[in-house]
């Protein structure tokens, strides 16, 4: 086990080492060579270190470098050297914080970590919470909160007698609505279609004046952080109205929940303290390893109640136990690598990880509209759309600049026009790299144009 631990660290280590230099997306021969690792399970086993071996040979080369500082897709994060080092010492532990009993580490410091984001999301304290696995299970938990709430006020139990025969739901939404939330309402029976839709401005805010009367039990989901633009809902403007009558307010803050984090970005997430419930992601701008998805609710009975299962072999010691508050039982000490990259960086790393993010995403954007591409949106915080024409020249462009392998970014449609989706949100992402970026980018634009 030792010897077989310390290869798996350097052959992890020798990966890391390759990113600076590497392609971004893998080469079409190093794809095709995952056939290698198909075929008939054997009979008799194998040794562990050829497993090993064969998954590094193979299997490395055809992944893509998104740990490192020149991958800008789907706002992903890299994973800081602290959570990562967390994360290999919690899969040591191989620890499952269904209950305090399952695992009093795990258990405590995925409540500390929960304390810690409260304070650092500037969300109402008296919240609690539960880490997932990102944000659409986010989504889900906070939605599921929601609708207990909502049907409790209107006398009915939904966790025992489901949604036959109970009062209808009204669920408000922006047009701008992300598909993990439409998902989370689908599984939760609410529907992803019954949803009513308020139109949005040219950013991808949820336009106030819009806001539908609201009556009987509702929720009202605002977005912190459009994927597409990074804008925010108005919610300084919405939530006093919604809670004026009576409506449960959820919001998706995936990545832009932590605007809140900095100082210099905080007034883009002010009024959204005001919510009932709140889903982001830990594997964005927090920057810890995949899968970790963060849910808060203000009033933890609501939580709790849509949440707590009980069965005679789960004994519980009257401690905080995790399994009341998220939908898993069976589930990884992914508290560990939060606690880890929040003590790693403190209130002013994790400000200056922002700032510094959005500061490379502005440049970009600069560059390229220097060069004379368009920018869809105002950058106001780490996401840039850019048109390099019209739509088959965008998307020969986007094709050429994946190909390319110096970096990677995704396709999108905004209001119609295909763009260039820019997402820069990893500590790995150096000035140098960006520089290297943008002169990519502008050589490929040049040569498809």
């Amino acid at each position: 086990m030792e010897e077989l631990l310390r290869e798996a660290a350097e052959r992890a280590i020798r990966y890391l080492d390759s990113l600076e230099t590497r392609r971004v997306w893998p080469e079409a021969d190093a794809i095709d060579a995952l056939g290698r690792l198909d075929g008939p399970l054997p009979n008799r086993p194998t040794d562990a270190q050829t497993v090993l071996a064969l998954l590094d040979e193979v299997a490395s080369p055809a992944t893509v470098a998104s740990a490192g500082g020149r991958y800008f897709g789907f706002v992903t994060g890299g994973a800081l050297p602290a959570a990562l080092a967390a994360n290999w010492l919690a899969g040591a532990w191989d620890q499952n914080t269904v209950l305090w009993a399952g695992s009093p580490a795990g258990a405590a410091l995925e409540q500390i970590a929960l304390r810690w984001l409260v304070d650092v999301l500037n969300l109402p304290p008296e919240c609690d919470g539960a880490l997932v696995t990102g944000a659409t299970m986010a989504n889900f938990t906070g939605l599921a909160a929601a609708r207990h709430a909502v049907l409790e006020k209107a006398g009915w139990d939904v966790e025992g007698e489901g949604l036959f025969g109970a009062p209808p739901i009204t669920v408000v939404v922006g047009d701008e609505a992300h598909a993990s939330l439409l998902k989370a309402l689908g599984l939760l029976g609410l529907g992803r279609n019954r949803v009513v839709r308020v139109p949005t401005d040219r950013y991808g805010r949820m336009r106030a004046k819009a806001l539908p009367p609201l009556t009987g039990p509702t929720i009202v989901c605002l977005q912190a952080g459009n994927v597409n633009t990074g804008a925010f809902d108005p919610a300084a403007e919405i939530c006093p109205a919604a809670q004026a009558a009576g409506a449960w307010i959820h919001v998706d803050g995936a990545f832009g929940l932590w605007a809140a984090a900095s100082p210099a970005f905080a007034h883009l997430a002010a009024g959204f303290e005001l919510a009932d419930s709140w889903a982001a992601d830990a594997h964005k701008w927090l920057n810890v390893p995949y899968d970790n998805g963060l849910v808060f609710v203000r009033d933890p009975v609501a939580l709790r109640a849509a949440m707590s299962v009980t069965a005679a072999y789960l004994v519980t010691g009257g401690r905080r136990e995790p399994s009341h508050y998220s939908p898993e039982l069976s589930r990884r000490a992914r508290g560990v690598e939060v606690w880890a990259a929040l003590l790693s960086l403190g209130h002013e790393g994790l400000a200056e990880l922002v700032e510094r993010t959005c500061r490379h995403a502005r440049r970009l954007a600069n560059g390229l509209a220097a060069a004379g591409y368009k920018i869809l949106n105002r950058v106001i915080l780490n996401q840039v759309l850019v048109s390099f024409d019209d739509d088959e020249t965008t998307r020969q462009v986007i094709v050429a600049i994946q190909a390319d392998g110096t970096c990677w970014a995704g396709e999108t449609v905004w209001h119609g026009r295909v763009a260039l989706r820019i997402s820069v949100s990893s500590w790995a992402t150096t000035e140098a790299d960006v520089e290297r970026c943008l002169a990519a980018m502008l050589r490929v634009a040049r040569d498809v144009r």
